[in-house]
């Protein structure tokens, strides 16, 4: 391990363990690894099924649904 690897790893030692994870996720993602950077949930992952599948068939939000949803939360 190079020392400013070995610098880096000490910095992130000190960090919450939430933030460690955060910046593990970054580091494996920079490396290569294909894991997901945040597990869903599998609701999460049947409406991500859900919307791509509607992108696939063109079927987008109009402008006025997409205001809406801005306004919905302070946007």
């Amino acid at each position: 391990m190079t020392e400013l690897l070995e610098r880096a790893i000490a910095r992130v030692r000190a960090l919450p363990p939430e933030t460690q994870d955060d910046m593990a996720r970054v580091l494996l993602s920079l490396a290569g690894d294909e894991e997901p950077s945040v597990p869903l949930t599998p609701e999460e992952e049947a409406s991500f099924a859900s919307s791509r599948a509607q992108a696939a068939c063109r079927e987008f939000a109009t402008d006025k649904q997409v205001r809406a949803i801005w306004a919905k939360h302070g946007l």
